[in-house]
């Protein structure tokens, strides 16, 4: 069964740090590119960063830029986004998500793990 998981959601102050981390199983991450994906409370799911299987190529939306980190341990078979200096505004379930091909568009992803939540508050 092909899955995706995260973890490392939870509750911090503004300023503070979180690293989520994304696992698939039953299948080789490294071969597709990968989505982090937020929503926010009332709001329209976003694309926050996105990561691509061939070249690394990047994606940040413009609200994290400088902020924000993704990055792939292949061995581990693992995608990571590290999140430093969060803001309230940074509040939602973060979903990662496995595509064929580089995209923000989150149709086009077809893999979607269950949402970690991280909120922002003080």
């Amino acid at each position: 069964q092909l899955q995706l998981v995260e973890s490392g959601g939870g509750l911090v102050q503004p300023g503070e740090s979180l690293r989520l981390t994304c696992e698939g199983s039953g299948f080789t991450l490294d071969h597709y590119a990968v989505g982090w994906l937020r929503r926010p409370p009332g709001k329209e799911r976003e694309a926050v960063s996105c990561l691509s299987s061939s070249d690394d190529s990047t994606y940040y939306a413009d609200s994290v830029k400088g902020r924000f980190t993704i990055s792939r341990d292949s061995a581990k078979g693992t995608v990571y986004l590290q999140m430093n200096d969060l803001k309230p505004e940074d509040t939602g379930v973060y979903y990662c998500a496995a595509a064929s091909t580089f995209t923000t568009a989150s149709w086009m992803y077809k893999l979607w793990g269950q949402g970690t939540q991280v909120t922002v508050s003080s």
